[in-house]
């Protein structure tokens, strides 16, 4: 019974427009303006989100110059450590464009595929395991030209063909799908992180998707 009454878990897994990096400051936007908190907002006090993002993270790709970049290594323990959960939002691929993971947009979202996977068969879920794919917004042209760029290389063109092929593993493994192009788009300063405006936009429709897929299942 104490289960029941115990708030309905979610957890945000991704990378930097996940724990939401601001391009005109370097820093990060405060809780209120981030998508996530944006999302516990409009949920309200029967619904905890747990911010689970990283800079630079990757869905499986070691980065031979920063560690602890690969997602599916710390994917399990991440679960492990906020056991029970209701759904998981994962929104990765962006970092994985980059030029020296020489990846193609098929492989980047087999990578997520395996990130879907291994969350279903984690032994975390209250009931049946819940995942929201999320395709981020692309990667604009000018980053690939940018200062960025020096690091990145160019990713833009690689970026915005993840949603087709993110689609098709959501469907294939049953879980819920968002194209954020539809909704958010990457700032004017280095064209490869989410403005304010977009990250309220993406919470408003993933708290409508939230909502009505978990009270479907209430």
């Amino acid at each position: 019974e104490e289960n029941k009454d115990m708030k309905k878990r979610i957890v945000c897994y991704g990378d930097s427009n996940t724990w939401g990096y601001d391009a005109i400051t370097d820093g990060r936007f405060p809780d209120e303006v981030r998508w996530t908190g944006k999302l516990q907002e409009k949920l309200g006090a029967e619904y905890t989100v747990i911010e689970e993002g990283l800079c630079g993270r990757t869905t499986v790709f070691e980065d031979p110059l920063r560690e602890g970049l690969n997602g599916l290594q710390y994917l399990g323990p991440c679960l492990a450590t906020h056991n029970p959960i209701d759904y998981l939002i994962l929104m990765l691929g962006t970092n994985d464009c980059k030029a020296r993971f020489a990846a193609l947009p098929k492989n980047i979202a087999d990578g997520l595929g395996r990130l879907i996977v291994k969350a279903k068969q984690a032994c975390v879920w209250r009931d049946q395991p819940q995942i929201l794919v999320i395709a981020p917004p692309p990667i604009r042209k000018e980053n690939d030209t940018s200062e960025i760029g020096r690091d990145m290389g160019v990713c833009s063109e690689k970026s915005a063909m993840l949603s087709k092929e993110y689609r098709l593993w959501a469907e294939a493994e049953g879980c819920a799908f968002l194209d954020a192009a539809l909704v958010a788009g990457m700032n004017d300063y280095d064209f490869m992180h989410m403005d304010d405006v977009s990250h309220e936009r993406l919470a408003a429709v993933i708290a409508e998707m939230l909502k009505t897929d978990l009270l479907e299942k209430e």
